[in-house]
């Protein structure tokens, strides 16, 4: 059984990036979505959202599911109902109507994040598992550069409502295959951890905390990176939508990358170079968003470059965060702690994309939006800085003090 560890992970990222292809491709339809609907920023923003909005409690229900029923039928159902919804979105009649299809997408797709997430820790140890994770991971950013790639190209042709329709019909391939093909390890062959990865409760409580406040900082980066690339490429760098579109699918080709290549570095101690992975994600963003704010970021040349760089830095860092959330989690408790966490960052994904929007629309350029998500990164490090003293070791406070991710009487 060992080498169907690779089908499973396979398995897992290809369901990730079906399930994330038309959601993530969004951005690029822009341009398309503005003038076919008449749009405002601020309205494509809240369009992002609400395929975002039925996770908030999503996450949590389906965390619960993974750990009660396993990862096959919750994942390919989740899966399906993205499918099922997009589809049905082919009829939809004009803003409204899609707003409501998204918030149906976004309850099946509430399964296939925490369950793919879960399904690989249970089949790869600690010494593999941020790369495995890494690669996971990837599926999101690859399927939004596949999206990004070929869905302008489909609504050009034949109309925004086509491209609901590639979306469907890639996320039900997508329920399919995972439902056909992933099995649970055998008990034996669970993978739990080492002896070095089951820390204190304080440790586990630190990992926690520092991993909430880093994760919704970089998810928001994330969400303006979807929304504003296009725009500001277009409005600022003078590119052509079409143009613009493709710096997006490079920044996404490079956060596959990144996710690949940073996770694999964040295996070489673990857990404390996990936290330094995404500390210097961090400090990479924070560089290309101050760079974005400056007349230097109007450059065609520059802004491609800061876009690939934010690419790289904005979107890898995901995969080793997971990779140490999940090793903070209580044993059994996996999927309640992949849930947890990641709806607390839907929170972020919620409401950022409709404030930048809005900052974009009344500011009348990038400045506001990009300065906003900079202050967000700046202040995660301060946080994270005032919660950890020498690389990861707990404050004397920390040792006294723990945060249960456990609901059930005891917490753990």
């Amino acid at each position: 059984m060992g080498s169907y560890r690779w089908v499973v992970l396979a398995v897992a990222t290809v369901t990730q990036a079906s399930a994330a292809f038309f959601v993530q491709g969004l951005g690029a339809l822009g341009v398309l979505l503005q003038r076919e609907l008449g749009l405002s920023a601020a309205q494509l923003g809240l369009l992002m959202s609400a395929a975002q909005l039925v996770p908030l409690a999503g996450l949590l229900v389906a965390g619960e599911l993974l750990d009660r029923y396993g990862e096959r039928w919750v994942v390919g159902a989740g899966a399906g109902l993205v499918g099922a919804a997009l589809l049905t979105g082919t009829l939809a009649p004009g803003y409204a109507a899609l707003l409501v299809v998204l918030l149906l997408a976004g309850a099946g797709y509430s399964t296939v994040q925490p369950g793919g997430s879960k399904s690989v820790a249970a089949w790869f140890d600690s010494s593999r598992r941020g790369v495995a994770m890494g690669v996971r991971q990837a599926g999101l950013p690859l399927g939004a550069a596949l999206a990004s790639a070929s869905l302008p190209a489909v609504g050009a042709a034949f109309g925004w409502r086509a491209t609901l329709g590639a979306g469907g019909v890639v996320a039900l391939a997508g329920a399919v295959l995972f439902a056909a093909t992933y099995r649970p390890p055998p008990a034996s062959d669970r993978k739990t951890g080492t002896a070095d990865d089951r820390k204190s409760g304080s440790r586990r409580s630190l990992l926690w905390n520092t991993a909430l406040a880093c994760g919704v900082a970089l998810i928001a980066v994330q969400c303006g990176i979807g929304l504003l690339t296009v725009l500001h490429l277009h409005d600022k760098a003078g590119l052509s939508p079409a143009r613009a579109a493709l710096v997006l699918v490079a920044a996404q080709g490079a956060g596959v990358a990144g996710r690949i290549l940073l996770a694999a570095l964040s295996d070489r101690r673990r857990t404390r170079n996990r936290q330094s992975v995404v500390t210097v994600s961090m400090l990479a963003v924070l560089g290309a968003l101050i760079l974005l704010m400056t007349p230097a970021g109007w450059s065609p040349i520059v802004a491609t470059a800061a876009f690939v760089w934010l690419g790289f830095f904005g979107i890898g860092w995901y995969g080793p965060w997971v990779a140490l959330v999940t090793e903070a989690a209580p044993p059994g408790r996996t999927g309640f702690a992949l849930g947890l966490a990641m709806a607390v960052n839907q929170v972020a994904i919620v409401l950022v994309p409709p404030v930048l929007g809005l900052l974009r629309d009344t500011s009348g350029g990038f400045v506001a939006p990009w300065g906003l998500l900079a202050a967000l990164i700046a202040a995660a490090l301060v946080t994270q800085m005032a919660r950890t003293t020498g690389g990861g070791v707990p404050r004397s406070r920390s040792r006294t003090r723990t945060t249960s991710l456990d609901p059930r009487p005891g917490g753990r």
